[in-house]
């Protein structure tokens, strides 16, 4: 039992340092985004929680697209 929970503990320790990279990995992507794409096109500004999101897709998308089936 005791196994059990330290294992349980580490998984939703390293769920937290996952999210806590992603949404640091979301910055970059938001200011870019605010920068580049709201200046040129005229487009909304977004926040970081868009930004968490649009990077989730991509890695979603961009990593489906690349798997090969062997």
């Amino acid at each position: 039992m005791d196994k059990f929970i330290a294992g349980l503990a580490l998984g939703l320790l390293l769920l937290v340092i996952a999210a806590g990279i992603g949404l640091l990995l979301a910055f970059p992507i938001m200011w870019c985004w605010n920068y580049a794409v709201v200046g040129i096109w005229g487009l909304p500004a977004i926040t970081w929680g868009k930004a968490w999101c649009l990077s989730f897709l991509a890695h979603v998308f961009i990593k489906s697209s690349f798997s090969s089936s062997k």
